[in-house]
């Protein structure tokens, strides 16, 4: 088994080169969407939540309500750090059981956001960095996300650098340019590293 760790700044296109490398057969662990199961209606994680931060979190429908939670964490270093303390481990531990049920020769891809701010880069095999010009990517928050134009340089400054998250790339997919000139690069990665994992 190959384990990769895929990242990239939001507006990068993380997400659309986690989907082609999921239609080559790559085993995609999404961080995420991880992140949201497991802090779902009737999970011990949402228990957990509204045990620390109360039962304002919570929607009338008894789901998460993530603005509300935001507006507490954000700006609160304490906070966030409880959060994450309820919520990193279970996402670990889900990760790690997605990656246990897949098979031996598969390529398991971690799609992980925040990988260079956390310093996860030794826990991979390899790590793709998704990468795209800092204009780009904010043309596209705004221009396609419907972000205002402030919101987006906000959450582009709350991330690693581009400089950062390069240093820590054994691969780079350049998706500055148009949407075409994407899958030859993962296709080429993808071919790559089945040959790393054959040899």
């Amino acid at each position: 088994m190959l384990r990769i760790g895929l990242t990239g700044g939001i507006g990068a296109g993380k997400s659309e080169v986690s989907r082609q490398l999921a239609e080559l057969g790559a085993v995609i662990v999404d961080s995420d969407l991880i992140a949201r199961e497991v802090v779902a209606p009737g999970t011990a994680g949402l228990r957990a939540v509204v045990a620390e931060f109360g039962p304002a979190v919570l929607r009338p429908d008894g789901s998460l309500d993530r603005p509300a939670l935001g507006g507490i964490v954000f700006g609160d270093p304490d906070r966030l750090a409880a959060l994450n303390a309820i919520v990193h481990p279970l996402v670990r531990a889900r990760s790690a059981e997605l990656e246990a049920a897949a098979g031996p020769d598969d390529l398991v891809v971690h799609d992980v956001p925040l990988l260079a701010e956390n310093g996860l880069a030794p826990l991979y095999d390899q790590v793709i960095v998704i990468d795209a010009p800092d204009e780009v990517r904010l043309d596209r928050l705004v221009r396609l996300r419907g972000m205002a134009e402030e919101e987006a340089r906000a959450r582009m400054a709350a991330q690693a650098s581009r400089e950062d998250r390069l240093a820590v790339a054994d691969l780079v997919i350049d998706n500055g340019g148009p949407l075409a000139d994407l899958a030859p690069q993962v296709r080429e990665i993808w071919q790559r590293l089945g040959e790393r994992r054959a040899g």
